[in-house]
């Protein structure tokens, strides 16, 4: 995962495998760059992502949750195809900007 902190807006550009083991690094990592940037705008970039199973479902609600207390929002990009089906099923798509 690569984070970049520009005008407000953290971008997490993720890559690889989001399952139950990494989803918990990442988790980490992105919670506290939260509290240390309190950004307006997390984005979080599924672009490089090759897989995904649910943790990566609860890794979007839990950052969209923690966004909403600080007054700030949360955006998804560059889903690949193969996992946007799954981000539609779980209506992550409805609640993010």
């Amino acid at each position: 995962m690569k984070i970049i902190y520009d005008k407000k807006i953290l971008t997490a550009e993720l890559s690889g495998e989001i399952d139950h083991h990494s989803a918990r690094s990442i988790r980490q990592a992105l919670d506290a760059d939260i509290e240390k940037y309190r950004p307006k705008v997390l984005v979080l970039d599924f672009g490089r992502v090759k897989f995904m199973d649910s943790s990566g479902i609860g890794l979007i609600m839990g950052r969209y949750r923690m966004m909403k207390l600080i007054g700030g929002t949360l955006r998804i990009e560059n889903v690949p195809e193969h996992l946007e089906r799954l981000i539609a099923l779980s209506g992550v798509r409805q609640i993010t900007a």
